[in-house]
């Protein structure tokens, strides 16, 4: 038989999991000083206009 489950501590469970997930991310992208963040978009933009000049057009 299976384990019966308390559906409202799981749902309880689950938010507080994407809420801590979700301020993990925040830390990330607001913890980081103004050069790193601007060497970060630096290289997106590099990487994208490589990306980009690589590619073929079509006839």
């Amino acid at each position: 038989m299976a384990e019966v489950v308390n559906l409202r501590l799981a749902r309880k469970a689950k938010a507080r999991a994407d809420k801590a997930r979700s301020a993990e991310a925040n830390r990330a992208s607001h913890g980081e000083t103004k050069a790193a963040k601007s060497a970060r978009l630096a290289d997106a933009k590099r990487t994208a206009a490589l990306l980009d000049g690589a590619k073929r057009e079509r006839d």
